[in-house]
């Protein structure tokens, strides 16, 4: 078995009570944007252009760093390593880009806390919106002291 790694970066959105998930009925997967890391980029420029390209939401700022995670798994008779790297992003306002054909294969929909966190397909993105929630809650915390 071949070893790949490579890194990534995502992010999870938040509208008020609301997380941006992504829906992939082909797969029949509730998952977080993200994507490869380019050369040249930066984890979070990764993570803004992975979520616009992927949901069409365009106006976004990052809020936080979630961290650092690796995630192991085998995938296509490869033994895949990814270093991923998550933000907590606010949506700024609801303008949409087109999206490229491949990214169709993607749902955007807004869930609840609760319910993107239980549903989320993998373990690894359900941290990650336990991680975006503290954060948010962290957030509003501080602007109301």
């Amino acid at each position: 078995m071949r070893a790949v790694r490579y890194q990534a970066a995502g992010g999870v959105v938040a509208d008020g009570d609301q997380v941006l998930v992504l829906l992939r009925p082909s797969r029949d997967e509730i998952r977080l944007p993200k994507g490869h890391v380019e050369t040249g980029e930066s984890a979070a420029e990764t993570a803004l252009r992975e979520v616009r390209e992927e949901s069409g939401y365009a106006d976004l700022s990052i809020v936080a760093d979630l961290g650092h995670q690796t995630v192991e798994f085998a995938y296509q008779g490869d033994h895949v390593i990814r270093d991923e790297q998550y933000y907590l992003m606010r949506l700024c306002s609801t303008e949409q880009v087109e999206r490229k054909s491949k990214e169709h294969q993607f749902t955007p929909v807004w869930m609840d806390w609760e319910r993107a966190a239980e549903g989320l397909t993998y373990a690894a993105e359900r941290e990650w919106v336990r991680r975006a929630r503290a954060a948010a809650d962290q957030a509003v915390a501080g602007q109301e002291s």
